[in-house]
């Protein structure tokens, strides 16, 4: 590949890892306010999820973008030109439950409850099924382009 592909191929992946993170950040927020103004006022077992602060609310939301650029440019990558929906959904499980399984080890060793971080980790695997459904949508309207193998 000469470097003029290898460069045009490395902006496909920044433009596929800032749509994710939009994406990412977008339903994060969203989650996060359901999560706090509806489920934990609602249900007394999840009322841990309520963020005491906004600065765990950024340092959250960071983490959260973060790993939405990484997803983008993985799943860019990953699918390929394939329209395989078990491997696009398999990106999107890895991803979540990672991110959600890191949530309830943290909840369980830290807190001693598990319901609240089993809603976070389900939150996760929201969060990249979203971001997969938005680059599905710009790539198939052509503003992100998958990689060719």
């Amino acid at each position: 590949m000469n470097s003029d592909m290898t460069f045009v191929e490395r902006i496909e992946s920044i433009k596929a890892g800032v749509v994710a993170s939009l994406a990412v950040a977008i339903a994060f927020t969203g989650a996060s306010l359901i999560n706090r103004l509806i489920l934990a006022t609602r249900f007394e077992p999840l009322s841990s999820l309520q963020t005491a602060d906004g600065i765990s609310f950024l340092v959250s939301g960071a983490i959260a973008v973060i790993a939405g650029v990484l997803f983008g440019i993985t799943y860019r990558y990953v699918i390929r030109q394939d329209q395989n929906s078990h491997l696009k959904s398999g990106v999107v499980l890895a991803f979540g439950l990672v991110r959600g399984l890191a949530q309830i080890d943290v909840g369980v060793m830290t807190q001693g409850v598990l319901l609240p971080f089993v809603v976070m980790a389900l939150e996760s695997i929201l969060l990249f099924a979203i971001a997969r459904v938005v680059l599905d949508r710009t790539m198939s309207n052509g503003w992100v382009r998958p990689f060719k193998s």
